[in-house]
């Protein structure tokens, strides 16, 4: 079972956006997120907006899921011109899933071609498509490479057998060091995915995983913290008492040997579950279009159940609507196919975020990286909440005399519970 969609109004049939969206947006990047929603196994933990079939009927098929995708971003230039949106090149381009590597290599390149010629791409655009250790090949992986790819992210979840029976995944732990090669010989960047909690998971077994990651040389590490959904099979075996999750003093204290382990060996985190190295010329391997979402920037999602946002006044206040609008796209390929077919927008429904939105959204993305957020972001009112944070070694002191939030270890660990103190 997928997840539900928002609860948001209806989106205009031709994809309109408001007519305050996009004012002045030299400030924020561009981003594509593109949804590609084939997988060949459903692992039992995930709720994504995912479909083993390869083919769906009614158009929606891989063999031709590129063409279908295509059709909006096109849809999508059309909607910006007529609301006057400033164009913009792609600062980044990001295929997720299910898994986007179960199309041709080429497939892909085809839709970075398609974005090129609408949006254009901006210099050292960054271009990352997810994929399983085991649907990628030597030669893929040159393909994808000199179709303007620049990064590709692994998900290796675990390298112990069991672990991986329990997410039900299904490809060789072997392979992620092998895909690994193989992308660093075509010249692409690498991120490995990990999930940590994981009923059975034994601390030994985690430092297993997280010593493999860091063995195949991989310039950026993710480590998640398995949340079990309802509806997926998982929450039914947990339900059921087949399986028996791990406590929360579990996770963080895996959470914490993640980040020693990680930064003994050169990583620094960038973000609360993100990890990179230093680059030859210095700078670190981060996820360029990750960081455009934590920075509230803009993105267009392409495909079935993929969101989109666009800023507009960030100083709006809360009887005036203006600031950014959020919808998002029908879940099933086949109504997402059919929507296009007729020349209309697959959007579904819509939210139009109010000053006070903007705010808590901003804080609570701010606070998760590790540059941090302005004290100014901190209303007047809930300022003096800053001295118990500090006193509770949540926030770093010397950060804030400086003027910005910034957790600690420890405040990584409750970064929710810290956004509602600020806001």
């Amino acid at each position: 079972m997928t997840p539900a969609l928002p609860q948001g109004e209806a989106a205009p049939r031709d994809g309109s956006l408001p007519a305050w969206v996009g004012s002045d947006p030299s400030d924020r990047a561009f981003g594509v997120y593109i949804h590609v929603p084939f997988c060949s196994v459903r692992c039992g933990y995930c709720d994504f907006n995912t479909y083993t079939a390869s083919e769906l009927g009614g158009g929606a098929s891989q063999r031709n899921y590129a063409q279908t995708a295509a059709q909006e971003i096109l849809l999508a230039r059309q909607v910006m011109d007529r609301a006057g949106y400033p164009p913009r090149p792609a600062s980044t381009i990001f295929f997720g899933g299910g898994t986007p590597t179960l199309l041709p290599a080429q497939d892909l390149v085809s839709l970075v071609s398609t974005v090129r010629q609408t949006w254009g791409l901006a210099d050292g655009a960054e271009v990352t498509t997810e994929a399983n250790p085991d649907s990628v090949t030597p030669h893929s992986m040159e393909i994808l490479a000199n179709g303007g790819f620049t990064r590709v992210s692994l998900g290796m979840q675990s390298v112990v057998p069991h672990v991986l029976a329990t997410l039900e995944r299904t490809h060789n732990p072997a392979n992620v060091a092998s895909a690994v090669r193989w992308a660093h010989e075509a010249g692409l960047e690498v991120s490995v995915d990990l999930i940590y909690g994981t009923p059975g998971e034994s601390m030994d077994d985690w430092r297993r995983s997280l010593d493999a990651a860091i063995a195949t040389g991989a310039g950026h590490v993710s480590a998640y913290a398995l949340t079990v959904e309802q509806g997926t099979r998982m929450a039914v075996q947990v339900r059921r008492g087949d399986i028996e999750l791990p406590s929360l003093d579990d996770q963080a204290d895996k959470y914490e040997v993640a980040d020693t382990v990680l930064s003994d060996a050169g990583y620094q985190w960038y973000e609360i579950s993100n990890w990179a190295r230093p680059r030859a010329d210095g700078e670190l391997a981060v996820c360029r279009h990750n960081l455009a979402y934590w920075r509230g920037h803009d993105w267009w999602g392409i495909g079935p159940g993929a969101h989109s946002f666009m800023a507009g006044d960030p100083n709006a206040h809360d009887d005036a609507p203006s600031a950014g609008v959020r919808w998002w796209n029908v879940k099933h390929p086949i109504r997402y196919a059919h929507a296009l077919e007729n020349g209309q927008s697959p959007a579904a429904g819509r939210e139009l975020l109010t000053g006070d939105d903007a705010h808590l959204e901003r804080v609570m993305l701010g606070i998760r990286l590790r540059e941090g957020m302005p004290v100014q972001w901190v209303a007047e009112e809930r300022r003096e909440v800053l001295a118990s944070l500090i006193a509770r070694e949540l926030i770093d002191a010397r950060a804030v005399f400086a003027g910005r939030v910034q957790l600690t270890r420890s405040g990584r660990l409750m970064a929710d519970a810290i956004v509602r103190d600020l806001t």
